[in-house]
């Protein structure tokens, strides 16, 4: 690229962060993130080629600029049109461009890193040519998934860039003394600290640690101190925490015109040319803006859509058998992944302690590595790494069927479960999928588990819109789900019961099954008992002690998010009672949504005959004494005067 040419796109990204200023003063959109000061970082999209990914973060408009994302469009993100890229849905400059590869970014700070690592990962196990680019800011360098990031990197050599834009401020906090490199927790075989005022400097080092992934020598981080030369946000004065003098000096070194500066005194373009580059480039910009600010603002009913991708009901038929007798959810779900590694090439398994001779900690991989040793993997003790590496390694093609040790533990891994994996489709505006599946023994009922190998808290997952939980209690329920979530294309949470998955069963065949369907497993007249999990069983063994005086209907939900309302209508439709039982905590848990969707029309209303039940555990922690443990969990006995008071 011609040194002018190179020029033209500085003075492009530069005019539009000038014009969404002006336009905000003007009342023109919401909200503005300015990038002035980084605009060199453009240089580093130079040396990419056409199928490397950007993990970008919120200050990037330099790179999504340099990488060929136009000024329209940058204007649609600005004012989030209709034909913007996220449909309206983002904040500016959260843009989604499958296209030139650059991955939607997301607000939480730090939390791309996990994502990109993945995505390297998928790239070196497929053996492709590309790398991966992943920004970050110098404050979010203190954020732990940064660090889990790096590791994983370092530790599998990844083709991977990481980019540090320090800018010497989090807000307006300095970061002088808190930045990792300047504390000396990173090898400065590592890190290479870049001059970030200079396009060509950014050139350089960008290209030479660009070259070093694609050779297959591991990652780089760039330490690239530049200069914010504006406001952290529209909403954010700068002059409160900096003085005149400081700001005057900080602009004095303004990369644009220190380029500007380079190519005139190199006499690659005149003082002439310069001046007719500013204007052509400030009016491509207005043009642009002006076309979006006429662009129709998203239509109102498209918020929803892009949540789920396509389903199917009834779910993908299994061609395998479980086989014959003893057949419990551990061997089934063994039997399904050994399956899918065996007919689906791009599944990869990756865990704690899930290689062989281990085989998991429940038993759910035994054998698998030893058969497949190049896609199932051990995984370091990080659930955010468990699940930040699946949404990346979806992104590049694969299916990740990923174990969590135990439900408890997922709360690491909760910000890459909430702000990535579930926002994903939505926020990419369906451009992006994240088709993988994560599954994890979960639920109390095992005497001496204690307080955080007990846990269930479905109430916390089913409240992530796009994420899909599911919670069987067959071996042949939880294989018809895990072969759907393999062939559809969203985030998927299978809760494995663990008083319940050695249960041995007499089965002849799998089946299949969609998400969105409950099963009624015993049929009744007088009262409607929902439960799903370790909490089936105890509502069977009270409907048994109770058939003497009444009927007892009773719903496996299985499915929770989609939830198979029409199954527990249908029901309340010939009872008029209900009692829903689960093991999660009262306040907030999912039992409390069921109740309410019920009581919330006139027409399930007036179908009522007595006020709905809930049985749940109390709200307080299991403890470690199974005494004080069935003390607060759901009982036959609790279950059997629930169900008797709904038929006073």
């Amino acid at each position: 690229m011609e040194r002018r040419e190179r020029l033209r796109n500085l003075l492009l990204i530069r005019a539009g962060d000038v014009r969404e200023e002006r336009l905000l003063r003007q009342g023109v959109g919401w909200f503005h993130i300015p990038c002035l000061g980084h605009e060199a970082l453009a240089a580093i999209a130079w040396s990419l080629e056409e199928d490397d990914l950007l993990f970008l973060y919120y200050r990037d408009r330099a790179l999504m600029q340099g990488r060929g994302i136009s000024p329209l469009e940058i204007a649609r993100d600005q004012l989030a049109t209709g034909k913007s890229s996220s449909g309206g849905r983002m904040m500016p400059l959260h843009g989604s461009y499958r296209r030139l590869g650059v991955f939607p970014p997301v607000g939480p700070t730090g939390s791309q890193c996990l994502p990109a690592v993945g995505a390297a990962w998928g790239i070196k196990l497929s053996s492709a040519p590309n790398i991966v680019l992943c920004t970050i800011g110098d404050a979010s360098t203190r954020q732990g998934e940064f660090y889990e990031a790096v590791a994983f990197a370092v530790q599998e050599r990844l083709p991977i860039v990481f980019v540090v834009e320090d800018n010497g401020l989090g807000i307006s906090t300095p970061t002088l003394k808190q930045l990792p490199f300047r504390l000396g927790i990173f090898s400065e075989s590592l890190h290479h600290r870049v001059k970030g005022q200079s396009v060509d400097v950014v050139d350089k080092a960008s290209r030479t640690a660009i070259a070093k992934a694609r050779r297959g020598d591991g990652p780089t981080i760039l330490w690239i101190e530049l200069d914010r030369l504006g406001s952290h946000t529209h909403s954010d004065d700068q002059r409160v925490y900096r003085s005149a003098n400081e700001i005057a000096r900080l602009r004095a070194r303004d990369p644009v015109e220190l380029y500007a500066k380079t190519i005139l005194d190199g006499k690659d373009i005149s003082q002439a040319e310069l001046d007719d580059l500013r204007r052509e480039t400030s009016e491509v910009v207005d043009e642009a803006y002006q076309l979006a600010e006429n662009e129709p603002a998203p239509d109102p009913a498209s918020a929803s859509t892009h949540l789920f991708g396509a389903a199917t009901r009834a779910g993908f038929a299994v061609p395998f058998q479980l086989g014959g007798s003893g057949v419990t959810m551990v061997s089934a779900l063994n039997v399904c992944l050994r399956e899918a590694l065996d007919r689906i090439p791009n599944t990869i398994l990756f865990g704690e302690d899930i290689e062989d001779p281990k085989g998991g900690v429940f038993g759910f991989t035994k054998g698998l590595s030893t058969r497949y040793p190049l896609r199932v993997f051990n995984s370091p003790l990080a659930e955010a790494t468990i699940v930040g590496t699946a949404v990346g390694l979806a992104a590049t093609g694969y299916r990740p069927v990923f174990e969590l040790q135990f439900i408890d533990y997922l709360a690491p891994g909760f910000n890459q479960l909430l702000n990535q994996a579930a926002t994903l489709r939505w926020r990419s505006n369906g451009e992006w999928c994240c088709p993988t599946v994560f599954y994890a023994p979960y639920g109390a009922y095992l005497p001496a588990g204690g307080t955080w190998h007990s846990q269930s808290n479905e109430g916390f997952w089913t409240h992530i819109p796009g994420l899909r939980v599911a919670v069987p209690s067959t071996p042949e329920d939880l294989v018809g789900l895990c072969w759907t979530a393999l062939h559809e294309l969203d985030p998927t949470l299978l809760l494995i019961p663990k008083h319940m998955m050695r249960v041995r069963h007499e089965l002849t065949s799998a089946r299949s099954l969609g998400f969105g369907r409950a099963r009624v497993v015993r049929a009744g007249g007088d009262v409607t008992v929902v439960a799903w999990g370790n909490c089936l069983e105890i509502a069977l063994q009270a409907a048994d002690e109770l058939a003497a005086r009444c009927s007892v209907e009773i719903v496996d939900l299985i499915s929770l998010v989609p939830c198979d309302w029409a199954t527990i209508d249908a029901s309340l439709a010939i009872t008029g009672r209900l009692v829903v039982v689960n093991e999660d905590a009262r306040t907030g848990c999912f039992g409390q949504t069921i109740i309410s969707e019920m009581v919330a029309s006139q027409e399930r209303f007036n179908r009522l005959l007595s006020p709905p039940v809930l049985v749940a555990r109390d709200d307080v922690h299991i403890a470690f004494n199974p005494a004080l443990e069935y003390a607060v969990l759901p009982d036959v006995a609790k279950v059997k005067s629930a169900i008797l008071e709904a038929l006073q």
